[in-house]
């Protein structure tokens, strides 16, 4: 099933360091073109804050609609104008309007980032505008510290790490202690395919209920527009809740220099790849055409 793939990645240097491929009813497919390390996974993490936001919310905690500034209200006379507007929902689909522009691989000058995210000039009414950024699922982690008195990590271990058997991921963190959110998560191509696996399964791993019922779909069918935003065809189908929108009922998670998780509910099949390419967007294109279009 690999071979293609496998000849493509050598021959056009595409630069992964492994693919692993799920479809139920057969068993699994993988290559690994190194050791499977754990590699940072990138703007993956994302979807790993987008499902402690889903937890918490099951558990009562917080609710999508919550405003930010409910939960930290210490940051009330810091915030821009019309930044009290801003949801949960905004900052997870990164819809908050916000002029606030980081990554995690940036240096945090202020002491505290968050009151930096909060005070940057309101460039768009919250919900209105979708603009690429870090600063929202990195403020996400934060309400999570708040409310569970855990932080990002610390809250998904007992909950998502241990049930999955991924033992004690490395995800760096801010000056202040506070795991990125956005970035800097550490994983294996194989540890990462069980995440991907739980997602197709709908939440749901060796039987026991790991996600609120109901979440996934919640993720792929809360989309948001990201018509024109210039980062090619691949990302012109809408953002959910932490997922990139395929237009065939697929959706995916992805991370600078080719770390893919991709879920297709319709071919009941999941590939998840990690790499470091220079040419990521050629490393997609080859999954789709060599190894996603030959499933059936």
């Amino acid at each position: 099933m690999l071979e293609d793939f496998v000849r493509a990645d050598r021959e056009r240097g595409l630069g992964a360091y492994g693919i692993h491929v799920h479809v139920d009813g057969r068993p699994p497919v993988e290559h690994r073109f190194r050791p499977d390390e754990r590699v940072n996974l990138y703007s993956v993490a994302k979807t790993f804050t987008a499902v402690a936001l889903g937890m918490a919310e099951a558990e009562g905690r917080l609710g999508l609609d919550d405003r930010l500034l409910d939960h930290l209200p210490e940051l009330r006379g810091l915030a821009a104008d019309g930044f009290e507007a801003v949801t949960l929902r905004h900052l997870t689909t990164m819809t908050s309007g916000t002029g606030h522009q980081w990554f995690a691989h940036q240096r945090i000058d202020a002491h505290d980032l968050l009151t930096e995210i909060a005070a940057a000039t309101m460039e768009a009414a919250p919900g209105t505008r979708f603009r690429y950024t870090g600063s929202g699922p990195y403020a996400i982690g934060r309400v999570i510290a708040r409310v569970s008195g855990a932080d990002l990590r610390e809250f998904l271990l007992p909950r998502l790490f241990r049930p999955l058997g991924l033992h004690d991921p490395v995800w760096r963190a801010c000056p202040l202690g506070f795991p990125f959110g956005e970035s800097e998560l550490y994983l294996t191509t194989a540890e990462l395919a069980r995440f991907a696996r739980l997602l197709l399964d709908d939440g749901e791993w060796a039987g026991r209920r790991i996600l609120p019922e109901g979440w996934v779909r919640r993720m792929t069918g809360e989309r948001v527009d990201t018509g024109g935003i210039g980062f090619g065809p691949a990302y012109e189908h809408g953002y959910g809740l932490g997922v990139w929108l395929a237009h065939d009922g697929a959706y995916r998670m992805d991370g600078a220099y080719g770390q893919y998780a991709i879920v297709d509910p319709r071919r009941r099949a999941a590939v998840t790849v990690t790499a470091h390419s220079e040419r990521d967007g050629d490393l997609l294109a080859a999954v789709h055409d060599l190894v996603f279009s030959r499933l059936g």
